[in-house]
């Protein structure tokens, strides 16, 4: 560092990183923060002259990753095939002869989630299936396993992505790979009853209008949760009944974190 500095010692160790690659951020959790350090200067997977690349760089990817049960909370290994080419993820339980699940790369996303699986290297995979949400949660007892898929996943949705919009700069393209979610779960919400989801809300600045009130309009109850909130656009106000009180000052910090900044082009 004394000899060449951070900016020098940055151009030889990321001389190559892929677009599709996450670059962790300080609040970003340990597994992620942990193997970036690892790949650039324990296995120099970035400089210039690396051939260290493997099949994660290609968006294709197979192997087994413990996946909780859709009715239980336990945790059982499952075959996991990635491809880019074919556009899809699929995974497969000693049961099944075929897959038990081919997902479209289009519709995937993946975040790390620590606290909710609950596992230092957990992995939340987001998908639509049939109009519905879809999340399937795994993990790898290595570190760099579970880092390797997902950054194979950002891969093939790079991929995916460079293919549906060929002409969009790639400085477009990467935001799209995946995303994490300020907040994430459950509210009632009033308006006609249907068993998939039907929309979203555009949330923009308090500038333009926007607010959320910790409150329900009066006349308005929860079927089942009585803590509510009011998101307040220019055009109409949405109205949604949460599970608690806590779950109503998540929410409201959350919505109001994203309300707060100023609307961008």
């Amino acid at each position: 560092m004394k000899k060449h500095g951070n900016l020098c010692a940055k151009a030889i160790y990321e001389a190559e990183v892929p677009p599709f690659y996450y670059v962790p951020q300080s609040k970003d959790c340990l597994v992620l923060r942990e193997q970036w350090i690892r790949a650039k200067y324990e296995r120099k997977e970035f400089i210039a002259t690396s051939i260290s690349h493997d099949a994660c760089t290609s968006g294709s990817r197979e192997g087994f990753l413990w996946k909780r049960g859709r009715d239980s909370k336990q945790f059982l290994p499952r075959q996991f095939i990635l491809s880019a080419r074919d556009g899809v993820l699929k995974y497969y339980t000693k049961e099944s002869k075929g897959p038990k699940a081919v997902i479209s790369i289009k519709d995937l996303n993946a975040m790390f989630q620590t606290e909710k699986i609950p596992n230092s290297h957990g992995l939340q995979i987001t998908y639509n299936e049939g109009g519905r949400t879809r999340n399937l949660f795994v993990y790898h007892e290595s570190g760099k396993e579970i880092v390797d898929w997902f950054n194979a996943i950002r891969a093939a949705r790079f991929h995916y992505l460079r293919t549906t919009f060929p002409t969009a700069p790639v400085s477009e393209l990467v935001p799209q790979i995946t995303r994490s979610y300020f907040k994430e779960g459950y509210m009632e919400k009033t308006g006609p009853t249907d068993a998939f989801e039907t929309g979203r809300v555009i949330i923009g600045s308090k500038e333009h209008g926007y607010e959320v009130r910790a409150s329900l309009p009066r006349g308005v109850k929860g079927r089942r949760w009585k803590a509510g909130l009011t998101i307040v656009t220019p055009k109409r106000e949405f109205v949604f009944a949460c599970e608690n009180d806590r779950e109503q000052e998540e929410w409201m910090e959350a919505l109001n974190e994203i309300i707060s900044q100023p609307m961008t082009a």
